[in-house]
């Protein structure tokens, strides 16, 4: 597929719901930080620039390799961004990766793109639906700029953000308050209020954002689909895990993956739509690429193989312990429970227990006993 000539055509294939305004230019970055710390075993592979050519503390910008970019957030800083992303130049046209948790975000993505090329911007890629992922696409659109997705993309989000908007916190959140108020034991109620807490980030930024639904769908039917940028091209496909309209983004070439959170560093897989055995599946998949493949994951700094192998090995430890409570015949609630963070996870970050010791627990039982797993209503 020639993205330069076929970009133009793709705006009209269907309306696009997009915030009327957009903000201004964002003042240049002024800290040019080296490498974080996470990322200090790569710092001797040449395609990855020691110094960032943007940095705004929320997320700075790298180049990893010849035309190739990626946003790195840094949630410590600022939830602007709050995933990674990037973007991809060729001599003809350029793609970006995600819109982000805020339109502070993909401007910032926008704007340091602009600084470095003026060729025309053929797309702005979601790698799936969720809203740190989305929330910022308005920004893109307000320039003409398509987003793309999985095809089903924008029906998942049609499907739940919309509801939230309609509804207050108090309201949304008065079930998962029960679960607390009705918790038996301490750690039930812990683990309860880290659901609430995890809701209240997705509810309160999705409840103040003019929603941008992705308005190129991508047919998984038609992929791996080969996108040219001249001297650049990208190879898009789909996978199953994080959820089921995963897109990762491959410059073959230059062994660079974007992988949205199919991939992510230094914390627990958020389970909350997600397919646990599929996406351990992926993982393996990942696994079998070249040895000098770098990775962008969804959250987390730039990686290589050794960080897949991290992430499969944190998922090997949840699934080793709820198949031993299975067969032990322990109950998958009494399982839930006893889960222990072992002490080389015990920085990771959890979005919340429920969503992924929880979940990625129930449906591991569900596989395994060839009973159906309720779907997660968190709508």
């Amino acid at each position: 597929m020639n993205l330069t000539n076929n970009f133009s055509s793709a705006v009209s294939r269907r309306k696009f719901l997009m915030g009327a305004s957009s903000l201004g230019a964002l003042c240049a970055a002024s800290r040019f930080s080296p490498l974080p710390a996470l990322a200090q075993a790569l710092t001797g592979d040449p395609r990855i620039a020691p110094q960032p050519i943007a940095d705004k503390g929320f997320a700075s910008i790298r180049k990893i390799g010849n035309g190739l970019y990626a946003t790195i957030s840094d949630r410590s800083k600022g939830l602007q961004t709050r995933s990674n992303g990037g973007f991809m130049i060729g001599r003809d046209a350029a793609l970006m990766v995600e819109g982000f948790q805020t339109v502070i975000g993909s401007q910032f993505q926008l704007d340091t793109l602009r600084s470095v090329s003026q060729v025309t911007i053929g797309g702005a890629l979601n790698t799936h639906w969720h809203f740190d992922h989305t929330l910022g696409n308005s920004v893109y659109g307000a320039q003409g700029i398509p987003i793309w997705a999985h095809a089903d993309a924008a029906a998942r989000m049609a499907a739940y953000y919309p509801k939230w908007q309609s509804q207050t916190l108090a309201a949304y959140l008065a079930p998962w308050q029960k679960r607390v108020d009705d918790a038996k034991t301490d750690s039930q109620r812990e683990h309860a209020k880290s659901d609430i807490e995890g809701l209240t980030g997705m509810f309160v930024p999705v409840s103040q954002t003019v929603l941008a639904l992705p308005n190129h769908p991508l047919d998984p039917a038609k992929m791996p689909m080969e996108i040219d940028l001249g001297g650049l091209t990208v190879v898009i496909e789909t996978f199953i895990g994080h959820t089921d309209t995963d897109l990762i983004f491959r410059i073959p070439e230059q062994n660079v993956v974007y992988t949205g959170d199919l991939l992510t560093g230094g914390q627990y897989p958020v389970n909350i739509n997600g397919y646990p055995s599929l996406w351990r599946a992926t993982l393996a998949k990942f696994a079998t690429f070249d040895k000098e493949t770098l990775f962008v994951p969804g959250h987390g700094q730039v990686m290589g193989l050794a960080g897949v192998a991290e992430m499969r090995s944190c998922f090997d430890d949840l699934a080793e312990h709820a198949e031993k409570s299975y067969k032990a015949g322990v109950p998958v609630e009494d399982a839930i429970e006893q889960y222990v963070v072992p002490d080389k996870f015990k920085n990771y970050r959890m979005f919340s227990w429920g969503f992924t010791i929880g979940r990625t627990y129930q449906q591991l039982y569900g596989e395994w006993s060839a009973k159906p797993v309720p779907v997660l209503n968190y709508s």
